[in-house]
């Protein structure tokens, strides 16, 4: 029984996954800063649907900072965005073609 219970709780969290990351929309930005030191990416983005947040710049963590090395300021992008502990992040970054 045990067993049986701790497959249908890994099917839940692993649905639960794929609705969040289904809700996360690629959003068309430009890289204004870079703080690599910090973790941090500063971003001039069109509206955030999944954040309900309108177009702005703004400051972003960045969910693994290995990104930070895949872009530099100028770039346009195409990024997914999402709280994370609370707190507002790139998880997802690219340059725009």
């Amino acid at each position: 029984m045990h067993r049986f219970k701790a497959l249908a709780l890994a099917t839940a969290f692993a649905t639960m996954g794929h609705i969040a990351a289904a809700s996360a929309q690629s959003v068309n930005g430009e890289v204004v800063k870079i703080e690599t030191d910090r973790g941090r990416i500063t971003l001039k983005h069109g509206p955030i649907p999944n954040l309900e947040m309108d177009g702005m710049t703004m400051v972003f963590r960045v969910a693994d900072p290995a990104m930070l090395q895949q872009v530099r300021e100028g770039d346009r992008v195409r990024f997914d965005a999402d709280r994370v502990n609370g707190a507002l992040t790139v998880t997802r970054i690219q340059r725009a073609r």
